[in-house]
């Protein structure tokens, strides 16, 4: 009811102000940007971004994109389960390696919720002042509560890590305290999505305010057979290889890899001016990712061995042979 209230404030606002006299045409026709509408005590504590994306454009394990659709219906037909006096799931935990898809779906979601995503900043938050991180999480609460959104923790390990870890501040510790407070009397009508790629870090008590966690790992051949066939939908051409190819090329890489395959694939094809076919643009662009990764191994290779040659690692190998040759001279006079 709070939410709808300050909606209904909101609209009021800008129908009175678009009447004012000599206003009407500079209004008329100019973009709302969602992070203007921000009240100054939280535009300062968050980044908003654009949800543009939405889950049919990700490419996601069968069991992600399962559970994902079912909250998705869950949260959409909310008031069927307050009619039943049952609340939606709003707390949502996504971990993984970097690079898979998480940021991503946390804007899918916005975006198939319509709803803002707003992503908290860290370093707005965390202050060293003691009270003033609890002071400024509840103000950000406070707004979430009577303004339905997306709120968003990337790296959440950063500030939800094992309190009993004795390398961490007291503020920290404050900060994982104040958080789990506040994430209970957040209302169901607010998401709450985290993000981590360090799921050891947290704290025993953080897992139990999240009720669904998902592990994004890495696109298996499946998943990339499936990036590659809507990738050469919209090329002009033909790409000269096979999805099965694309996926045995790909494998083991993260989605912001192949992801950067393909948008390097686009680049070469827009910037010639279509004097490249799609076909020669990915064999490019192929031979340049095989030329990068024989230098890095080659560096790494060399790197090895001028460790291994260094005076050293020379003089161990030098104290070792003669430690084994006394061994074995001693052991031939005990004989």
């Amino acid at each position: 009811m709070k939410a709808i209230i300050n909606e209904s404030r909101r609209s009021s606002a800008k129908a009175a102000q678009a009447l004012l006299p000599g206003l009407e045409s500079p209004l008329r026709g100019r973009p709302q940007s969602a992070a203007g509408e921000l009240p100054e005590r939280v535009a300062e504590l968050v980044h908003e971004i654009p949800a543009q994306r939405r889950l049919a454009e990700l490419v996601l394990a069968p069991e992600v994109v399962e559970v994902i659709d079912e909250f998705i219906d869950e949260f959409s037909r909310s008031a069927l389960l307050r009619s039943h006096s049952l609340e939606p799931r709003h707390t949502v935990l996504l971990l993984g390696p970097p690079g898979n898809g998480k940021t991503s779906l946390a804007e899918a979601l916005a975006t198939e919720l319509s709803l803002p995503l707003l992503s908290i900043r860290y370093d707005a938050i965390v202050d060293s002042y003691l009270g003033e991180t609890s002071n400024r999480l509840r103000r950000l609460i406070d707004y979430a509560t009577d303004t339905p959104c997306v709120l968003f923790f990337d790296e959440f390990d950063a500030v939800g890590k094992e309190r009993s870890d004795a390398q961490e501040t007291g503020e920290i510790k404050r900060v994982v305290s104040s958080l789990l407070v506040q994430m209970d009397r957040l209302p169901s009508h607010t998401l709450i999505v985290c993000a981590t790629n360090h799921p050891e870090l947290l704290d025993r008590a953080v897992w139990r305010r999240f009720e669904i966690k998902l592990e994004i790992n890495k696109p298996g051949p499946e998943q990339l057979i499936k990036w590659f066939h809507n990738f050469e939908a919209s090329l002009p051409g033909p790409a000269g290889i096979s999805a099965r190819e694309f996926a045995d090329y790909m494998q083991g890489q993260s989605m912001a890899a192949v992801e950067g395959f393909t948008l390097d694939v686009r680049r070469k094809l827009v910037l010639s001016r279509t004097k490249l076919l799609p076909a020669e643009a990915i064999r490019l662009v192929m031979r340049r990712s095989n030329i990068l990764a024989n230098t890095t191994v080659s560096r790494e290779d060399g790197d090895a061995d001028r460790l291994s040659n260094s005076p050293s690692k020379a003089r161990k190998r030098g104290t070792k042979a003669q430690g084994q040759k006394e061994t074995k001279v001693s052991g031939q006079d005990s004989v």
